[in-house]
């Protein structure tokens, strides 16, 4: 099957992975409109191919992206003398949606698990962009920085929801306070990244990890189990979560899926798992509205 084509990125499948590259070496992969619809145009293709099982995200060149595109100075974020081709459609309340929110916003729903491999220098949206994606590799070459209040700006891309979630209160804003450009070790330690590779090994170890995932694991059941550990960090009560995992146990225990799971362990071989995300997703999440449980 060809691979499709985008003016930012580039995009290839292989043995269940899909890989993202930006593609801006020249701009350091600055994020620009164009960026921001073909990124989400990406994740709708990962989402709708079954063929794929988990996606990678990295930058060409040696940067991972150096943040919004600043090519139009100082009225870079001013919308209303920007305008732009899509202001309507992304404007709401009289207010103009941020792009890198739709951004991830678009990742916080991906069926798919997200894996970040960040080669290089990540600021600004660079770093935000990342936050929703859910396992974070770094180069010891990469650099992080929340750098908008430098820039006369406030956090955007919903980062003031994900990074304390990720990271705490305190680190978060003092990221964010101080706008610091801070090391991939610093990363580390205060547990945006998951770990640390050599320029080399980067890629090779994050495509591991996506390994590892698309050889034992059910699709469907990795579906769910994104959504549930992604919806249920905003939820008031655990009782939520057990409405929601009682749906799903429920859904996929007479599944195709359950029985190979088992009888797969039981005579000691890989599994090979039937069902599919596209055809067989249960719908587990009802009790948003229902009555209460029980």
């Amino acid at each position: 099957m060809a691979q499709p084509t985008f003016e930012t990125l580039l995009y290839a499948v292989e043995d269940g992975i899909a890989t993202v590259t930006l593609n801006r070496p020249d701009k350091l992969n600055a994020f620009n409109t164009q960026m921001m619809r073909d990124m989400i145009d990406a994740f709708d293709l990962t989402d709708a191919d079954d063929a794929v099982r988990c996606v990678i995200v990295t930058g060409a060149g040696r940067g991972f992206c150096a943040g919004a595109d600043l090519s139009g100075g100082g009225e870079t974020f001013d919308y209303e003398k920007r305008g732009g081709e899509d202001r309507a459609a992304r404007t709401r309340d009289g207010v103009q949606r941020d792009g890198g929110g739709l951004l991830t916003l678009r990742i916080f729903d991906s069926l798919k698990p997200v894996i970040s491999a960040c080669n290089g220098p990540a600021v600004g949206v660079g770093v935000t962009m990342q936050l929703a994606m859910d396992i974070r590799l770094a180069s010891t070459a990469a650099r992080y920085g929340f750098v908008f209040a430098r820039r006369g700006l406030n956090p955007e891309a919903a980062s003031s929801w994900f990074l304390p979630h990720l990271v705490g209160v305190q680190t978060a804003l003092e990221w964010c306070y101080t706008g610091r450009i801070f090391p991939a070790q610093e990363a580390v330690d205060r547990g945006l990244v998951r770990s640390l590779h050599a320029p080399d090994d980067l890629l090779p170890a994050a495509r591991a990890l996506a390994r590892e995932i698309a050889d034992n694991t059910a699709p469907v059941s990795v579906a769910l189990t994104r959504q549930l550990i992604w919806r249920m960090a905003g939820a008031a009560h655990p009782m939520e979560a057990h409405r929601a995992d009682s749906r799903g146990i429920q859904a996929r225990g007479g599944s195709g899926d359950a029985r190979e799971g088992v009888t797969s362990f039981l005579e000691k071989r890989p599994p090979n798992y039937p069902n599919r995300v596209s055809a067989d997703l249960p719908d587990i999440w009802p009790h948003w509205q229902a009555p209460p449980f029980g």
